[in-house]
């Protein structure tokens, strides 16, 4: 297994060109499962491990969040992304020790937002946002780890372009590696924060199909696309799909998409026997 160092050497040249794939894993066993269909690196879902918890998102404790990126980032080869919500902390010590907290699980990078969750206001005032993204930088010191910033606006129901701009070059400045601003739909939003952060990498989420491609992504000069807590969600679809018919209607039918027993019992039992030897 890769060490810590070189797991973060690597995620850091997987910024320098190309678009790579970052899938969000919430559990061990889907962590294992991504490495082993060749994807370069990994990221987690806050919102994939809090309904795994039985919690909503942005409900997990600080803690309890550290303790599943420290699981994920052991459980695979490849660097980790972690999504750290916001750091789970208003004031940027509070950020700082939080941060130091997250390196020291062994991530290649880790994302701070600009979301208070609170209702009002929805994202933090833009010269405490920066200070927060100061403060994690200075925590992150030279480990070597990946900072990204990310403008909430579209996600808190602000869907202002120009503030999402001036929000991320801040942040760029501020000392974030990667921005990231979830929620963009076009292509004019999306070629317009390339532009505006470059030449530092840009973040684009696609959750859903029928919009972008991997091959739009990396054309719009996007460096890595993450999927989010759709690939949860896509695992939560089947089950209720199925639970429902069968709480319902007192049918099976929602079963036939389920995978083979067989399938995943070999894959995990070779898996087993690759990390054993």
């Amino acid at each position: 297994m890769p060490t810590v160092a070189e797991r973060r050497q690597i995620f850091r040249e997987l910024h320098e060109s190309g678009c790579f794939a970052l899938p969000n894993p919430w559990d061990i066993g889907s962590a294992r499962y991504l490495q082993h269909l060749g994807f370069k690196a990994l990221a987690t879902s806050s919102a994939g491990f809090a309904f795994s918890r039985a919690l909503p998102d942005n409900a997990v404790p600080r803690d309890m969040m550290l303790a599943h990126i420290r699981e994920i980032v052991e459980a695979t080869d490849l660097p980790v992304n972690a999504d750290f919500e916001n750091g789970f902390a208003d004031e940027p010590e509070g950020v700082a020790e939080n941060v130091r907290l997250c390196v020291a699980t062994g991530v290649a990078g880790l994302s701070i937002e600009d979301s208070t969750g609170r209702s009002e206001p929805r994202l933090y005032d833009l010269s405490l946002a920066v200070e927060r993204i100061q403060a994690a930088r200075a925590a992150i010191a030279d480990t070597g780890v990946v900072l990204v910033g990310r403008a909430e606006c579209f996600l808190v129901g602000q869907p202002d372009i120009e503030a999402v701009i001036r929000r991320l070059t801040a942040y760029a400045e501020a000392g974030a590696d990667c921005l990231y601003a979830p929620g963009l739909e076009t292509r004019e939003q999306i070629s317009a924060v390339v532009a505006a952060v470059a030449p530092k990498p840009v973040n684009l989420l696609i959750s859903g199909p029928g919009g972008f491609t991997m091959a739009d992504a990396e054309m719009l000069g996007v460096r890595r696309v993450s999927v989010g807590g759709a690939l949860a969600r896509a695992a939560w679809g089947g089950f209720m799909r199925a639970a429902r018919e069968l709480a319902q209607h007192g049918t099976f039918g929602g079963l036939g998409d389920a995978a083979r027993h067989g399938e995943l019992q070999a894959f995990f039992q070779a898996d087993a026997a690759r990390r054993a030897s």
